[in-house]
């Protein structure tokens, strides 16, 4: 089993390399996210320790990957939680199972209007600024970009990338034109979280820019890099939006040849910035992957390995298709109540996917009918959501519905979370392996 970083090229991540390190809150009052972190969701609270279970057991294997903890404001508001409960679930799995490591909790996609009830809980901040791309920043704001940055216009030589990009002032202030605003946005944001957290060194800032149309391509993201640091934003980690399809709870969709030209080289894009703008030294890309893209894992692990690059990743929802897994396989009432949500899922199929139409593709000829459903056993229903491709029962469509469907058990109410409950052993069981086996030992570890 070869660890991420083995052969001539690339640094070796050593058992030593990666011992416990001091706690970056209490050092020169600067906060910072280590190399390798890897965001998890636990919608319903009951699963922060099963999933804490998975980075000890990587960390027994020589690497430690820090987690963060996320639950966006959306999901908050759908289950009917409040921030500090992320926090509490997160605190007390820490505490039982003696982890001395780093772990931060996450305000997942926040805006200025939603950063409030974040900010006595949470030390890591997604700033989404997704909404104000491609609107007008002020008539003065371009050109004032322009003339602070001659060095984006011409010949822009960036080692790691084979050939220099080519730009016209006319195409950086397009791109200026595009993102200016959203970056502007960040800054208020970034500004708005560092006056409650002590200054702008007491959190974890991070910058996303995923949920949009179109990429951005590594010209743009220098572009934006280079904005960010004259707005005094400390961001450590950018969420870029990259080309090809992340589907909700399903494998990556695309080009794997093209994602990887270009997250190379968006890695080599972050790190000239870091040393011509000076933004954090650890400043590492982030993929919001909508759970599971198991096909980027090699990609990205041949990345890092080549180049010593850190990175987080954000992959949420499958924890709670783990938790209707482990009920299925209960079998009786948790199976009863599993099948439950489907057939309602399936009745409101229009008003659950609506608000993710952009990252589902359902087939909806492909869905199995209730009655069908009804009469599966637990194995045949863990077994046709479970996300192993190469199972015959496997059924994409059915994962990407019961995915986006997650209120239906928050409308369960103690039905759902006393059956969490109940079968405790067999749903921490499959919240385990699934982020151990199919998400940190292949992206850490390899095959």
């Amino acid at each position: 089993m070869a660890h991420l970083g083995s052969g001539a090229q690339a640094p070796v991540l050593s058992r030593l390399a990666l011992r416990s390190e001091p706690d970056f809150s209490t050092l020169r009052g600067v906060l910072t996210l280590e190399k390798f972190s890897f965001g998890v969701g636990d919608r319903f609270g009951h699963q922060a320790g099963a999933q804490l279970a998975a980075f000890q057991k990587l960390a027994a294997q020589g690497v430690r990957v820090v987690p963060v903890w996320n639950k966006s404001n959306r999901e908050h508001t759908f289950i009917g939680s409040e921030p500090r409960s992320v926090r509490e679930a997160a605190t007390a799995a820490v505490e039982a199972a003696g982890w001395r490591h780093p772990w931060h909790v996450d305000a997942d996609h926040i805006r200025l209007e939603t950063v409030e009830r974040f900010l006595p809980c949470s030390d890591f901040f997604t700033i989404d600024v997704a909404d104000s791309i491609a609107k007008p920043p002020a008539p003065d704001a371009v050109q004032g970009f322009l003339s602070r940055h001659p060095e984006l216009v011409g010949t822009v030589k960036i080692v790691g990338i084979d050939t220099p990009f080519q730009t016209t002032a006319g195409e950086v202030s397009r791109v200026a034109s595009k993102y200016l605003l959203a970056v502007q946005d960040a800054g208020r944001i970034f500004r708005h979280i560092a006056a409650s957290k002590g200054g702008p060194g007491g959190f974890i800032a991070e910058v996303s820019m995923d949920e949009t149309d179109l990429p951005q391509t590594p010209p743009e993201l220098l572009v934006i890099l280079a904005a960010l640091a004259d707005e005094g934003v400390r961001v450590q980690t950018i969420a870029p939006k990259f080309t090809g399809r992340f589907n909700k709870g399903v494998d990556y969709v695309g080009d794997l040849v093209q994602f990887e030209k270009e997250f190379n080289d968006d890695l080599a894009v972050i790190a000239h910035a870091v040393g011509r703008y000076g933004l954090p030294a650890g400043l590492k890309l982030s993929v919001h992957s909508g759970s599971d893209k198991f096909s980027l894992y090699p990609v990205i692990r041949r990345a890092l390995g080549r180049t010593g690059a850190g990175l987080h990743v954000k992959t949420a929802g499958t924890t709670w298709l783990e938790e209707l897994i482990g009920l299925a396989e209960a079998g009786g009432e948790g199976l009863r109540l599993a099948q439950e949500l489907y057939a309602t899922a399936l009745e409101h199929v229009e008003e659950l996917c609506g608000p993710y139409a952009s990252v589902i593709d359902i087939d909806r000829a492909k869905l199995p009918p209730a009655a069908e459903v009804a009469r599966w056993t637990g194995r045949q229903y863990a077994d046709a959501l479970r996300h192993i491709p190469s199972l015959p029962a496997f059924n994409p469509h059915f994962r990407q519905l019961l995915h986006v469907s997650f209120k239906l058990a928050a409308k369960a109410g103690s039905r759902y979370t006393d059956l969490l409950k109940a079968n405790a052993g067999v749903v921490g069981r499959n919240v385990t392996e699934n982020l151990y086996d199919r998400h940190l030992r292949p992206l850490f570890l390899g095959p």
